[in-house]
């Protein structure tokens, strides 16, 4: 028993097993020294990324971040405060999901030196200020990262669906 008390029964039978599943990714905002936001070049798909990836089935959003960070760029991050959380909608056979975006830091120049892929499923990093990233990354994506920056700006977190606040 946890502090948490025993685990919940179902009170209707088979409930839990017939409620949705949705997907939830987390990655970080990492920046170099110059404000340029880091992006991973992913070979399964035609857009760069920023680091992160899918959390695991009893794995803290936060947690899969620093693993994901880890396993891609061999780096262990410290991951900071929740800047946004994103809804996206069901698009093609991917169904609608929640995207968290974590503060990474800055890098120091010694840092983004000694950066590299770690990840087979990556082809390699760039560096690139958010507008240029513009037609490199998904519409909802740049829009997202755009919100991350107001949320280290304006010190808070902030909800979106589909890379607008609401």
């Amino acid at each position: 028993m946890t502090l948490e008390g025993p685990p919940e029964s179902e009170f209707e039978p088979g409930i839990a097993g017939r409620l949705p599943r949705k997907p939830v990714a987390a990655g970080v905002l990492v920046r170099d020294e110059a404000g340029q936001v880091l992006f991973v070049v992913p070979r399964y798909k035609p857009v760069l990324d920023i680091p992160g990836g899918i959390v695991e089935a009893d794995e803290s959003p936060k947690a899969a971040c620093a693993r994901e960070v880890l396993e891609e760029l061999g780096l262990e991050l410290p991951v900071g405060r929740l800047l946004v959380v994103d809804w996206l909608p069901r698009k093609g056979v991917w169904s609608d999901s929640h995207q968290f975006v974590f503060d990474g830091g800055v890098l120091t120049a010694d840092r983004v030196a000694a950066l590299g892929p770690h990840d087979a499923e990556l082809d390699g990093l760039k560096f690139l200020a958010l507008p240029a990233a513009t037609g490199h990354v998904y519409p909802s994506l740049h829009r997202r990262l755009e919100l991350a920056f107001q949320a280290l700006e304006s010190n808070r977190t902030i909800y979106a669906e589909f890379g607008r606040e609401v």
